[in-house]
């Protein structure tokens, strides 16, 4: 009897009204996996195999706009989902209508799985699952329309207890790489660990969500310099653990970003389905992968009505050169503009290429608004940091780089990697190309509204607001800057939002030091490092207009035609917790609630 092993995960759904989803789904077995919904919606796939497991990623049909359907789930026509005992709803797949009143986009990043349920939790509530118990407890209150996991979905390097028990029966932890995942068989235990606990599993079954990786999805500091990765590849092990954390993010996370239509443009996908088992297939693609990241492209587009979302990969398509230290290769740069400029008057500026999208129909790039109303850049690492951060990692990279002479080179290398120094910030030339995009995206008649940067990683959560100088730096070989003239200050509210961690924690002097990063004595400190790195001037100043907020949270951005709407809330023990066992309840407390749409000083 073929059982549900994972899942399900309700992942795209058409933000156009299109009346198309997909659902993935983990079984034991080969099987036909079936999802049968009740407006009578439908869709089938076959499981493939990848190292002896099961997979569908089941393309489901006939939705209707403007409704809410319940769902269930079939492995070889007997039902798997819902289980006959759960305390849940029914999982439900809503189809937005079109044009949608609003859209409600969820984010966050660093998620460590909850313990059992009969097991403390010593860092709190997960923000996920306190969730998904609002959302239980209220099916129709307001829930997201999407949510966006921005990194760190598993840990691949910093293991809990009952991974480590499940890893020291297959290999002894006194040798390398001890007790950290080795090879794709334990990403999987880490993949069922986070995504079994029952109420996050039941919120993904019910809320599409969009993921991208960051670091641990790998390994801490993955990709932080040229001379970090040949280190890292000369141990015995790394090959193994970075095919298996390529190819479990492949089947894991990143098909589930694709639509319909993409996947069936897919020929690795196709290549995979099409064979008894997929693993020498997947396992030479990560390796191609790993080799040379211009050959795979893991960021995506999603349109939802006149919200566009891009994630952005600022990991695995990075230039590590030292002399050339981008966040993006020159393809992977060229990509990113060309869908942040895709419609976008005037005609020509956008994608130029086969693929181009058809320009918003105006002859002369004048008259009706753009193709969006609002730009969300969704990329792991901060674009904005506390500015002392942003100076010493830009301090850092020109020290690296030679400005002061190999002694200092070398100095810079081992606090680059002491200190995480690996941020936008590192890579200056991307900072400035991101900066020039955004403003070139966020100018003219037909500018969005907002533009929204959202980023995790640094277990805690701000509102940094950008502004541009007169004098822009020049283009970049890279590809992400606008015009000769460089960036200018853009018409739509430009905003940086950070929202880390989901469930995990922050040391107290971590917290000592992002505070500090704002204050007007470490922006003096960092003045005098970039001088003395002879950095160059930016292009943009900013300033925090909202936190540090330190906790396991969320943020959630309401859309509404062209206005915005920001909310943090943090997951909050509600009472004492009992002598044994994990806290009785938790609650999500908003923390932060302001409308991002008006101009600044109105």
């Amino acid at each position: 009897m073929t059982r549900l092993r994972l899942g399900p995960l309700l992942r795209y759904v058409d933000g156009d009204g299109g009346g198309t989803a997909t659902v993935w789904v983990e079984a034991d077995r080969p099987s036909t996996a079936e999802v049968r919904c009740g407006d009578g919606a439908y869709g089938t796939a076959r499981t493939f195999h990848i190292a002896g497991h099961h997979y569908a990623l089941i393309p489901v049909t006939g939705l209707t706009p403007g409704t809410d359907t319940p769902y269930e789930v079939l492995l070889d026509d007997r039902r798997v989902w819902p289980p006959e005992d759960s305390r849940f709803p029914p999982s439900t797949i809503r189809s937005p209508a079109v044009p949608a009143a609003e859209l409600r986009v969820s984010f966050g990043s660093c998620r460590w799985a909850s313990p059992p349920h009969d097991e403390p939790d010593p860092i709190g509530p997960d923000a996920l699952d306190t969730l998904a118990t609002r959302i239980a407890g209220d099916p129709a209150a307001a829930r997201p329309d999407v949510l966006l996991l921005l990194g760190d979905q598993v840990y691949a390097d910093e293991t809990s207890k009952a991974t480590r028990r499940r890893l020291a029966e297959r290999r002894d932890l006194s040798e390398p790489p001890g007790a950290e995942v080795a090879d794709y068989e334990e990403y999987t235990h880490l993949y069922d660990e986070s995504w079994s606990d029952p109420a996050v599993r039941w919120l993904l079954s019910t809320v599409p969500s969009c993921m991208i990786f960051d670091d641990h999805d790998l390994i801490d500091d993955w990709n932080t310099s040229a001379a970090w990765l040949a280190d890292t590849r000369a141990k015995p092990w790394w090959q193994e653990r970075v095919l298996g954390g390529l190819m479990s993010y492949w089947v894991y996370q990143h098909l589930g970003n694709l639509s319909p239509a993409e996947l069936a443009a897919d020929t690795l996908y196709a290549a995979v389905r099409a064979e008894p088992d997929g693993t020498e297939l997947l396992r030479r693609f990560a390796a191609e992968a790993d080799r040379d990241p211009a050959c795979a492209r893991w960021s995506y587009r999603r349109d939802f009505g006149r919200t566009r979302l891009l994630m952005v990969d600022s990991r695995a398509a990075r230039v590590l050169a030292e002399q050339d230290r981008a966040m993006l290769d020159e393809a992977e740069a060229r990509w990113v503009r060309d869908q942040v400029l895709d419609g976008r008057s005037p005609k020509g500026r956008g994608t130029d290429g086969p693929d181009a999208a058809p320009d918003s129909g105006r002859p002369d790039g004048a008259g009706t608004r753009g193709p969006y109303d609002h730009l969300l850049i969704g990329t792991s690492l901060p674009w904005l940091l506390p500015p002392f951060i942003h100076d010493v990692e830009s301090w850092d990279s020109a020290l690296c780089g030679g400005e002061r002479g190999p002694r200092w080179a070398r100095f810079g290398e081992r606090l680059r990697r002491a200190a995480d120094l690996e941020h936008w910030a590192a890579f200056p030339d991307s900072f400035e190309e991101l900066a020039a995009l955004i403003a070139e995206a966020g100018s003219g008649p037909d500018a969005p509204a907002t533009v929204c940067v959202l980023s995790g990683d640094v277990h805690h959560a701000y509102v940094a607001e950008p502004s541009w100088t007169a004098d822009g730096r020049p283009d970049s070989p890279h590809g992400l800057s606008g015009g000769p003239d460089g960036p200018h200050g853009p018409d739509a509210r430009v905003v940086q939002l950070t929202c880390s961690p989901v469930h995990n924690s922050i040391p107290g002097y971590m917290k000592l030091g992002f505070r500090f990063g704002w204050s007007g004595v470490a922006r003096r400190l960092g003045h005098v490092l970039v001088r003395h790195g002879r950095v160059a001037r930016s292009a943009v100043n900013w300033r925090k207009t909202g936190g540090p907020w330190f906790g396991n949270q969320l943020m959630t951005l309401t859309l509404r035609g062209r206005s915005a709407d920001l909310r943090l809330e943090q997951a909050r023990a509600r009472g004492r917790a009992p002598e044994a066992g994990r806290t009785p309840g938790a609650e999500l407390v908003t923390v932060q609630e302001r409308c991002l749409t008006p101009r600044r000083g109105s």
